[in-house]
């Protein structure tokens, strides 16, 4: 029978309860707005989501990446967010002690911008924003444990930013230094790299400059080796995120080697190092190129008025890697000559415009032959190309078209000839090394991590700039470093660099500076999951004692676009925080979940300038024929027809995402939250259907109606020892499903499969009538089961439910049913008995009967041997417990 479990230790079973003991009468009309607010406001008032250590209990902490306050929740927010939440409610089911905590990213560049537009300080901005967006959350009945709600602009989080800062510094693991970077002249701030699209800036699309400024940065550098390594841990993340770190990191094994200048360059170089993976190709290098950054490139500019120009080109190009395999390749020859460091030979020197100064040491040994970019490059500027490779099963390549960049065999490379990848790479490196011109290295991608930002609405940094030159960090008696929330914006300028008065302050006695720069949004968000865990705590950073009850994470959900910079960052504070004493975990989160966007149809009408005017789908009247496609689309305003212009993901661009405030006001916010888990699995894209809505909205009303229809009915106890063929099978069928309901939920995180699940039973249980004794209690314990089932998706709904069913808890003190084994066995089974391949049969079998027991069975039944006769039997094809199907002529 089906056990119902609860945290005291209670046990109830479904014929123990009578329908006097419900609690009220349920009304035959499901109101979800009604029952919804009942439901939050019992949840309120029981705080039942707060929850504090208890060693007692294994805990459980489910986590999603939380949002920054824009000011209204998108279907992206709703579908994270109801992935997050059904995951904390089935682990709480399971008598597990969970957080599923709450709070805000609330620092950066977009809330300047807005202030600006709007009027108003960006503080005065965001807390509106906050307070209208937690109603929101709280209207989809997401079980958070506000006791914890946090918002990184607050000083009592980022104070302990600054703190920890402070002591990274005195440890040497921060420093300030002159760095080149992405700069939007127009958002008068850094970018990073994936934050520079086609040359211009994510958010403005002004063209971005390469701009030389002092940096603060920590150094993740120091920990490449471990972040590498730790992925091994995280078994449970997707392999996807992983390999995307691994690829950041990007660890490789070359060697270093040094190139003499002909002719020394007075007061900068007589010689630059060159880093390659690939040494086996070093007889083929017919030039070098140089970073528009180098010192050699800098300091031939001085005098050089086109040399200077086309550096100045270089620094307005997107530096992404994606942009500048594909860019037109552009260089200047500096007239200079290097010797090849193993023959001795002179190659020119070129400035080019596809070398990074943040890769290796901004110098490329240029083999056209054996690589792409370098042979676009040397064919627009006719420069030789020379073979030293040929593929090692002698296959003929074509030069003449593209580069050969496959590892093989050497050629054209003297005494290094006939040698693969690894025997030439170990050959040149010992040539170079008793020639004292090159060594074995490891070198990463990764690069120190800059923290600095040059606008106002983010957490100080805590220096102070010293009158004599040099720095030193706040003392920590004097922390936080508060920012001025009662600011006036211009657009331009941060306020806090022009307040001369908040810059003015004094150390020992002598005048100080606090720095200007703020700090990276990537900061607040790399430790806010720690910070969650510890309650009532604000006299340090974190609580050693509550962070290593609740850590590591235990189910993480958020985007993919978040696999590198933000879970890397995460994953390296961590580090540092352990390495503080603060906690003892190796990793922040145990198991990641990364779910698809939501998407939506777009509508659109072509205007005289070429342009577009995207209209929201709710302003569209669509037709569509039997197939679900789209016969005709008009706008609902005029009766105009407009374009569909595909599925895409939701966008104020394209003017395609659906309001979640309007859908739960329509509909209630169970429909929406089913339908969020239903339509696909998490990790897919979601493409939004208002049919598909509606039809969620019915399986509700369905269940609803259910439920009331067996609470008019008196209550029966379950006699499994009465229970009919008929019975047993809905009693199979519940608890089959109560089993593969779990293992969705928990192991395979599969909820649109769990709902389909229930849909069966939901189904089965309809096709039993409430017409006798066992009948009905059957039909209790899987309507029951259904509502227990629900609950993590539904929770409005099943609360109700579980209430009209006779129970005094309520449903979210429920812990998940227990399956009833003896109820998954099956004494009998239904047959499907076929003479070539046509249905004769259907036998009522043992389900433990054998291959000669069913072949038995099938021949001996009456009406499959009127197809027999005068036929010969030639095969008989037994599927067990299925079918058997007689083969004869």
């Amino acid at each position: 029978m089906l056990w119902l479990r609860y945290p005291n230790q209670q046990i109830l079973s479904s014929r123990n309860l009578r329908h006097s003991e419900r609690n009220g009468t349920m009304e035959e009309q499901y109101s979800p707005k009604k029952l919804e607010a009942k439901s939050q406001q019992y949840w309120v008032e029981n705080k039942c989501f707060e929850v504090d250590k208890d060693d007692s209990k294994e805990k459980y902490y489910c986590l999603a990446m939380f949002p920054y306050p824009s000011g209204k929740l998108h279907m992206g927010h709703v579908r994270n967010y109801t992935i997050t939440d059904v995951i904390t409610r089935y682990q709480r089911m399971l008598g597990k002690n969970v957080l599923q905590p709450m709070g805000w990213d609330a620092f950066g560049l977009p809330a300047e911008n807005a202030a600006t537009n709007h009027n108003t300080a960006p503080a005065k901005w965001t807390d509106e924003n906050i307070a209208y967006m937690k109603q929101q959350l709280n209207s989809l009945g997401f079980g958070y444990d506000w006791s914890r709600e946090l918002a990184t602009c607050k000083p009592d989080y980022y104070r302990w930013e600054q703190w920890f800062f402070t002591r990274l510094y005195e440890k040497g693991m921060v420093y300030k230094k002159m760095a080149t970077v992405n700069w939007d002249p127009i958002d008068q701030t850094v970018l990073a790299n994936e934050q520079v699209v086609d040359g211009r800036g994510w958010r403005s699309g002004a063209l971005v400059e390469r701009k030389e400024i002092p940096q603060w940065f920590i150094k993740i550098t120091d920990y490449a080796d471990e972040l590498l390594n730790d992925l091994e841990q995280l078994d449970e993340w997707p392999e996807q995120v992983k390999q995307m770190q691994r690829n950041w990191i990007g660890k490789s094994r070359g060697i270093t080697m040094n190139f003499a200048l002909k002719q020394p360059l007075a007061d900068v170089a007589d010689s630059f190092d060159v880093y390659t993976t690939r040494p086996d190709t070093i007889q083929g290098v017919t030039y070098v190129s140089l970073a528009a950054e180098h010192p050699i490139a800098l300091k031939l500019a001085e005098d050089n008025a086109a040399l200077a120009s086309f550096i100045a080109e270089c620094k307005k190009q997107s530096v992404s890697e994606a942009d500048m395999s594909v860019m037109e390749k552009k260089g200047m020859d500096t007239g200079l000559k290097a010797l090849h460091p193993i023959t001795g030979a002179e190659v020119s020197i070129w400035i080019a415009n596809y070398v990074l100064m943040d890769y290796g040491s901004g110098a490329v040994m240029a083999v056209p032959a054996h690589d792409q970019r370098d042979y676009e490059f040397a064919k627009t500027y006719g420069l030789p190309i020379t073979q030293v490779i040929k593929p090692a099963n002698d296959e003929p390549i074509d030069l003449a078209t593209s580069a050969f960049t496959e590892k093989g065999i050497l050629v054209n490379s003297g005494a290094f000839d006939g040698m693969d990848f690894e025997t030439a790479f170990e050959a040149i490196s010992r040539e170079l090394a008793s020639s004292d011109k090159g060594e074995t290295t490891t070198n990463y991608r990764l690069r120190d991590w800059g923290v600095s930002r040059q606008r106002y609405w983010g957490t100080p940094i805590p220096i102070l700039n010293l009158p004599e030159g040099g720095e030193i960090a706040v003392p920590a008696d004097r922390l936080p470093i508060l920012l001025p929330t009662d600011v006036v914006m211009d657009g331009v300028n941060s306020p806090i660099k022009s307040d001369l008065q908040w810059r003015k302050t004094e150390y020992n006695g002598q005048p100080a500076e606090h720095e200007t720069d703020t700090f990276d949004t990537f900061m607040e968000s790399s430790w806010y999951y720690a910070r969650f865990t510890c309650k009532d705590v604000d006299n340090m950073m974190l609580d050693s004692d509550q962070a290593n009850y609740w850590l590591p994470v235990d189910q993480y959900v958020g985007g993919i676009e978040h696999a590198i910079l933000h879970l890397l960052y995460a994953r390296f504070f961590h580090k540092l925080m352990r390495d503080e004493g603060l906690l003892n975990s190796d990793e922040p989160f145990k198991r990641l979940l990364c779910q698809g966007m939501v998407l939506a149809e777009t509508y659109y009408r072509e205007l005289d300038n070429g342009g577009k005017r995207w209209f929201a789908p709710t302003d569209v009247d669509v037709v569509r024929d039997d197939k679900g496609r789209i016969v005709s689309a008009t706008l609902k305003s005029d009766g105009e027809p407009v374009i569909a212009g595909g599925v895409t993901k939701m966008s104020k661009s394209k003017n395609n995402g659906i309001d979640p405030q309007q859908a739960v006001d329509k509909y209630g916010a169970d429909t929406v939250r089913l339908f969020t888990m239903f339509a696909a699995p998490p990790e897919q894209t979601l493409e939004w259907s208002d049919s598909a809505v509606e039809g969620s909205n019915r399986f509700i009303k369905r269940v609803w109606r259910l439920v009331h229809a067996h609470t008019q009915q008196p209550a029966v106890s379950l006699d499994i020892a009465k229970l009919n063929d008929k019975q047993q099978a809905l009693r199979r069928k519940t608890h089959q499903t109560i089993q593969k309901v779990g293992d969705d939920y928990g192991r395979r995180q599969t909820f649109n499969t769990a709902i389909a699940a229930t849909m069966e039973l939901v189904n089965e249980t309809n096709k039993l009538k409430e017409d006798g004794e066992q009948n009905s209690a059957v039909i209790r314990e899987a309507l029951e089961a259904i509502t227990l089932l629900l609950s993590p998706i539904t929770p409005h709904l099943c609360h109700e439910l579980w209430s009209a069913l006779g129970h005094d808890g309520a449903a979210i003190d429920a812990l998940w049913p227990s399956v009833d084994e003896s109820a998954l066995v099956q004494s009998s089974i239904q047959l499907i008995v076929q003479v070539n391949g046509k249905l004769r049969a259907k036998l009522k079998v043992s389900a433990e009967a054998d291959k000669e027991q069913l072949e038995a069975a099938a021949l001996a039944d009456q009406g499959v041997q009127k197809f027999l006769e005068e036929k010969t039997v030639r095969k008989i094809i037994v599927i067990p417990g299925k079918l058997v199907n007689i083969v004869a002529n």
